[in-house]
């Protein structure tokens, strides 16, 4: 217990702390829950197997995510969908080898959503389209070349795929 020495009862000029930390709480709290969201681009969920040999995604690869709602993103950035064609012609046209693209799409969409975007895709320029899936929790690949590189810790497994 402390006691003030002084005999006066004059204001004090000590800050009072406990508003401005019950403030940054809250804010802790609000960028934990938004900042992974924002990081994600979106949120879609891709079909899961069995044989996947894992891809190490590249600066120059293209990626084309259609979330759960039917919403294109191109790159983990949202594009409305009337636009998609105008931004793949750019980017395919510009190419002149690789005219690749990757489609992560969630797996409860409808088929026929998916075939849209990949015939989009087809006017566009892109002549492969690679589908991006999952592997199934807690199987490895029955090819043994598939599981020659360091398998991924349960910790450090990335869920959802790379968008």
């Amino acid at each position: 217990m402390s006691m003030a020495v002084s005999g006066g009862g004059g204001v004090k000029a000590e800050p009072n702390v406990t508003p401005m930390i019950d403030v940054m709480l809250v804010l802790l709290i609000i960028f934990m829950i938004v900042i992974p969201a924002i990081n994600a681009g979106f949120n879609a969920v891709p079909p899961v197997g069995q044989n996947l040999k894992p891809h190490p995604e590249e600066d120059t690869d293209q990626v084309l995510g259609i979330d759960a709602d039917g919403r294109y993103y191109l790159n983990k950035k949202a594009i409305r969908n009337e636009d998609l064609e105008v931004a793949l012609k750019g980017i395919y046209d510009a190419r002149t080898e690789d005219k690749i693209m990757y489609l992560k799409a969630h797996k409860d969409l409808k088929y026929g959503a998916v075939i849209d975007a990949m015939d989009v895709a087809a006017k566009a320029g892109v002549r492969v389209t690679g589908m991006i899936s999952d592997q199934t929790p807690g199987t490895r690949s029955l090819v043994e070349t598939d599981n020659l590189g360091p398998a991924p810790s349960a910790a450090g497994e990335k869920k959802g795929g790379t968008p």
